[in-house]
């Protein structure tokens, strides 16, 4: 499995703008998809976006002030988040999803912290 490390979480007002960049082991032209979720305390982790070669989608919560983006000669995704509410305050986790039309999730990162005050 592919070992996945995110970073570019913190600190941001509320409209603020913060992106995140998840780095792989090895490569990840041949991943199915690639993917961004989020876990705030006491919550479920949902999901928020999945790109493949072709395209990309979201979820509605994200929709128009998150988009997602990927470097497959760095091996590395974005996620570039702006707008920010403070309840988009979460620890966010970049996942690799290898099958087609799956949401089963290959690999993990660590989480990176994001905190938004109003």
């Amino acid at each position: 499995q592919v070992h996945l490390v995110e970073s570019g979480g913190g600190y941001v007002q509320a409209g603020g703008s913060l992106r995140l960049s998840c780095t792989a082991s090895g490569s990840i032209s041949d991943i199915n998809a690639m993917a961004w979720y989020r876990q705030a305390p006491g919550n479920e982790r949902d999901f928020l976006a999945f790109i493949t070669n072709i395209g990309a989608n979201y979820a509605n919560s994200v929709k128009g002030r998150f988009t997602i983006s990927r470097d497959n000669a760095k091996n590395t995704v974005y996620l570039q988040m702006n707008s920010l509410k403070p309840e988009d305050s979460a620890v966010y986790y970049c996942a690799t999803r290898p099958l087609p039309n799956s949401e089963y999730v290959g690999s993990w990162g660590q989480g990176t912290q994001v905190i938004v005050s109003s």
